[in-house]
C-alpha cells in the first residue's frame, strides 16, 4: 500500500483536494491560514489500488512561531513516512518564497514528487507552469479543487503509482473506537498521543491547539482501536469564531460515530458545569463512558480525597461509570483506562437469553412488585433483548403506561448491578398488551372529493328527513 502526502504552504486548498479525493468533509475548510494543523489520514481505492492520503498543516520550514514549528514538524513527519508527495501551489498568487522554502527543503528527499497546480481555472497551464519552474519539479498538474477541473487527471494520476513493493494494509479487522472528550487543554491530544506512542497530534498548553477532530489507530493487547482526538468544547456563549462552530459540531458528531466515549477532566480544576454539559451530550447519544481524571499526580491527598466527594455528589445519577485516575503526560493509569473502556464496550455488546431475563423479572417482582396506580397494578409478564450498543431490554405487560418513572430507575438498577453492565447505558422499552375484549377505534377509510361530497349529501339528507318526520303534521 502506498502512501500519498498533500503538502504545501498555508492557504493553497490542501483540505480541499484531501476532501474531493476523499468524497468526504473529514477536513475543515475555510479561507483561513493555518486551519489545519495535525496530520489527516485516509484510505482510498483507485482502480484496485489501496493509497493512503495524508492532508498535513500549512508548511513553513522557517517559521520559528510555537504553532508554526509543531505544524511543520507534523508535516515533516507525514513527508519521511510518505512514498509520493504532492505539492500543492497556488496559481492566483504565483511562485511565493515560501514555495520555494518548501521546493529546497524537498529536493533533499529522496522521493517522487509531483506538482500540483491550484485554483488554475480559466488560465493557460504552460504560461503559470512557466512562474513556477524555478521551482525544479518537471511533473505537474493544473488543477482547480473548488471547481474540479483536473481531478479525474489527478485520479488517473494516482493509479499509475507503483505499489508493487508495498504491502496492500488490506484486513478486515474490527475496531473499538474511541472518541476523546473534555474542556479545551485538559490535556486530550497529550492523552491520544501517550495511547499511540508518538506525537502524533500537536499538544501544547494552550487553549484551542485542536481544530478538527482526527483519528488514528493503535493496538493495546490485541485489540485494535480507532482513537479521534476532538476539539475543546467550550460554553456555546464563548463561542464566537466560525471555525471553533465547525470544530465543536464535528467533535459533537464523533460522539455518534464512536463505540466508547473518554470524557478527559482536570482533576486540578475538578468537575465543572461544562463537563457535565459534554457528559449530558453522551448520554443523550446513549454511548458507553469512561470518566479520565487527568493530571491526578498533581494533587496532594486532601485535594484527592475532596474531589472524590464531589465527584460524588455532582455524579450521583451515575451509578454504573468507571472513573480512572491518570495522568497523560507522565503515561500514568492508561492501562486502567484502556481496560475500562474495552470493559464498557464489552457491556454494551451483551447479548441476554430470553429465559434468563424472564427468570430475573420474575425474582424481582417477588421483592418488589411496581406500585398500584388508579386501582390497577401494572404486570410484567415476560421480556427480551431488543438491541445491543447499548442493550436494550423490552418488557412486555399489561397497565405498563401506570409504572412510574422510581420504579423504571429501580429495574434499571438491579439489571445493571445483576448482569454487571458497567459503563454502558441501558434502555428499557415497555410494551402493552392488547387486550381483546375492548373494540379498536375504526379508522377513517380515505377518500376522494366526490366520495366524501357524496356522504355529506347522504348524511344532510338523512337529517332532513328526521327533521320532517318529527315535526307535527297540520
Amino acid at each position: 500500500m502506498i502512501s500519498v502526502a498533500i503538502i504545501g504552504r498555508p492557504n493553497v486548498g490542501k483540505s480541499s483536494i484531501f476532501n474531493i479525493l476523499s468524497k468526504s468533509r473529514k477536513a475543515l475548510v475555510a479561507d483561513i491560514p493555518g486551519l489545519t494543523r495535525d496530520r489527516h489520514y485516509t484510505k482510498l481505492n483507485i482502480q484496485d489500488k489501496v493509497i493512503w492520503l495524508i492532508d498535513t498543516g500549512g508548511f513553513e520550514p522557517k517559521n520559528k512561531d510555537a504553532i508554526a514549528y509543531k505544524m511543520s514538524e507534523q508535516t515533516q513527519i507525514a513527508i519521511d513516512e510518505s512514498d509520493c508527495i504532492f505539492f500543492v501551489v497556488d496559481a492566483r498568487i504565483g511562485c511565493h518564497p515560501i514555495d520555494e522554502q518548501i521546493a529546497h527543503f524537498l529536493r533533499k528527499k529522496n522521493k517522487k514528487i509531483f506538482l500540483l497546480i491550484n485554483k488554475s481555472e480559466g488560465m493557460n497551464a504552460e504560461i503559470i507552469f512557466s512562474d513556477f519552474s524555478r521551482l525544479g519539479f518537471n511533473d505537474y498538474l493544473c488543477i482547480s479543487a473548488s471547481h474540479n477541473e483536473g481531478i479525474p487527471l489527478l485520479r488517473e494520476l494516482m493509479a499509475t503509482l507503483d505499489d508493487s513493493n508495498y504491502d496492500d494494509g488490506i484486513r478486515n479487522e474490527t475496531h473499538i473506537s474511541l472518541a476523546i472528550l473534555g474542556k479545551p487543554n485538559v490535556g486530550k491530544s497529550t492523552l491520544v498521543n501517550s495511547f499511540i506512542g508518538e506525537d502524533r497530534f500537536i499538544a501544547m498548553d494552550q487553549p484551542g491547539t485542536t481544530r478538527d477532530s482526527i483519528s488514528t489507530t493503535f493496538t493495546y493487547k490485541e485489540k485494535n482501536f480507532l482513537i479521534t482526538d476532538t476539539a475543546g468544547i467550550r460554553k456555546k456563549g464563548r463561542v464566537t469564531d466560525v471555525i471553533e462552530k465547525f470544530s465543536i459540531l464535528k467533535a459533537i458528531k464523533s460522539i455518534d460515530a464512536s463505540n466508547v466515549c473518554i470524557l478527559v477532566v482536570n482533576a486540578t480544576e475538578g468537575i465543572g458545569q461544562q463537563d457535565l454539559q459534554i457528559l449530558g451530550y453522551i448520554i443523550d447519544a446513549q454511548k458507553p463512558l469512561v470518566i479520565a481524571l487527568n493530571k491526578w499526580d498533581k494533587l496532594s491527598p486532601y485535594e484527592k480525597d475532596q474531589l472524590k466527594i464531589n465527584l460524588d455528589k455532582r455524579l450521583a445519577f451515575l451509578t454504573n461509570i468507571e472513573k480512572v485516575n491518570i495522568s497523560a503526560l507522565n503515561k500514568l493509569g492508561l492501562n486502567s483506562l484502556l481496560s475500562s473502556a474495552i470493559n464498557a464496550y464489552k457491556a454494551s455488546c451483551t447479548k441476554f437469553k430470553t429465559p434468563v431475563l424472564n427468570k430475573f423479572l420474575e425474582d424481582i417482582q417477588i421483592n418488589h412488585l411496581p406500585p398500584i396506580n388508579k386501582g390497577i397494578r401494572p404486570k410484567l409478564k415476560f421480556a427480551h433483548q431488543g438491541g445491543s450498543n447499548p442493550p436494550t431490554i423490552i418488557i412486555h405487560g399489561n397497565h405498563l403506561s401506570g409504572i412510574k418513572k422510581d420504579y423504571i430507575k429501580f429495574l434499571e438498577t438491579s439489571f445493571i448491578k445483576t448482569f454487571e453492565l458497567i459503563g454502558t447505558p441501558l434502555i428499557i422499552n415497555f410494551k402493552e398488551g392488547k387486550n381483546p375484549y375492548v373494540e379498536s377505534e375504526k379508522k377513517p377509510v380515505k377518500t376522494g372529493l366526490v366520495t366524501k361530497r357524496r356522504i355529506i349529501n347522504k348524511t344532510r339528507e338523512r337529517l332532513k328527513s328526521k327533521a320532517r318526520a318529527k315535526s307535527p303534521k297540520l
